[in-house]
């Protein structure tokens, strides 16, 4: 059976990660997967959303870190997430596997980590991939963990669209604290098409029949990046928006059978 523990990797309450390791403790899992769920970054949504396809990859020989982060309010409640305490968990829970490879031996090796990214959790997950590239360009401290590639599946990556669509009862403009018009230097720095090139791989998974997070926003990264030199790759499925989370659904499986190409 899967060995699976709840870990925090700072003091607040929702700076935590529920670490699943493979039931065959002598053998060295496949790679870690970084599990970030999605919710268009509101507190009404958990980590349990992250849950089946942590279950799923763990059963299927991978290390996983279903990672939990403080998010922006919801219902008119403030949060104690958003820009930039949202992404500092993201940075911060990512590089907390190198600490975490320490105490686990070579279940974990933190050369070896993906991410899987759903919706709002796919944006913070390519988000993440490109922090070495941005650390490169302006001279800041690298990440602790590099990211090997991201799935992202119906990932808002484009921000600057999904404020412009006032997307899920404007989700952008609640995440950065306000609008673009008024934060453009934060949006820049929270918009993975103003991150490019990356030099990491994010292959998008996404149908047309999604009616939370629109295909074009996929389409157009994919475009973007491959135009920056990027090895992004667009992949159409089909399904609703949560098919991509479920195993067993097409969609799922295409996500997993994906995972496998960026950590072979």
């Amino acid at each position: 059976m899967a060995k699976r523990e709840r870990i925090p990797y700072g003091p607040h309450r929702d700076q935590w990660g529920e670490l699943f390791l493979p039931a065959a403790q002598n053998a060295p899992a496949r790679g870690t997967v970084v599990v970030i769920h999605g919710g268009y970054w509101r507190d009404r949504w958990t980590a349990e959303l992250g849950l089946p396809a942590s279950l799923d990859l763990v059963d299927h020989g991978y290390a996983v870190w279903n990672l939990e982060y403080r998010r922006a309010g919801s219902e008119g409640k403030a949060g104690d997430g958003g820009w930039p305490a949202t992404f500092r968990d993201v940075a911060m829970g990512i590089d907390h596997l190198a600490n975490l490879a320490e105490l686990v031996g070579g279940a974990v090796d933190p050369r070896r980590v993906a991410a899987l990214g759903h919706s709002a959790g796919g944006h913070l997950a390519v988000w993440a991939a490109g922090r070495a590239a941005h650390a490169a360009r302006t001279g800041g401290e690298s990440p602790a963990v590099r990211l090997t590639g991201v799935v992202s599946q119906a990932g808002v990556l484009d921000l600057s669209a999904a404020h412009r669509l006032r997307l899920s009862n404007d989700a952008a403009a609640n995440l950065m604290g306000g609008p673009e018009t008024v934060l453009p230097e934060e949006y820049a720095l929270a918009d993975p098409m103003r991150r490019l090139p990356t030099g990491v791989p994010v292959l998008a998974v996404h149908s047309r029949d999604d009616e939370a997070v629109p295909f074009e926003l996929s389409e157009a990264y994919v475009a973007a990046a491959q135009a920056a030199g990027d090895p992004a790759e667009l992949h159409e499925t089909v399904g609703d928006h949560s098919a991509l989370i479920t195993p067993g659904e097409e969609a799922y499986e295409t996500c997993r059978a994906l995972l496998g190409r960026l950590l072979p």
